[in-house]
């Protein structure tokens, strides 16, 4: 609820540590780990918009999309996700130069102005739920490979005795 208000994957992250850590009981180095880069690089909700806002806006201007600007739509997408800030507002910027890159006349941008603030809330909560599902598959294939059926990072007395 918190992601989705915000619409800042970046202002949530202390709550995602604590939910991380706490709530899906996931290794605190792991989670230390992945919810930080994952708040910087995991934007899917991101790339998702702005290649659907893309497309949507290229069909309202009458445009033809071909295969090839369909595949650099895809690769521009997910590039400028990965180095976008998690900060509200941010997809419109991107989806601007976005637009002009492919020569679709930004003016349409207008049309979907009036729902992006839902839209980046949405985005928000995907992303936040991104970086703890990763948190997860991560802290997963870690304990896979623990022979004690425990966390890798988890050593008894015991076993330091030995």
């Amino acid at each position: 609820m918190l992601a989705f208000s915000t619409s800042s994957s970046a202002a949530v992250m202390p709550l995602t540590l604590k939910t991380a850590e706490e709530e899906l009981k996931i290794q605190p180095s792991v989670a230390r780990f992945v919810i930080p880069l994952g708040t910087t690089i995991n934007m899917d909700g991101t790339a998702l918009y702005q290649g659907v806002a893309t497309v949507f806006l290229a069909h309202t201007a009458g445009m033809d999309l071909n295969i090839s600007s369909l595949l650099l739509i895809v690769i521009t997408a997910v590039g400028a996700s990965i180095g976008s800030p998690g900060t509200p507002g941010v997809g419109i910027v991107i989806l601007t130069g976005l637009l002009t890159n492919l020569g679709v006349p930004t003016t349409g941008i207008a049309l979907i102005l009036g729902v992006d603030r839902i839209l980046d809330m949405c985005r928000t909560a995907v992303n936040v739920t991104g970086d703890l599902t990763a948190s997860v598959v991560m802290d997963r294939w870690l304990s896979m490979g623990d022979s004690r059926g425990s966390h890798p990072a988890t050593v008894t007395n015991e076993e330091v005795a030995e």
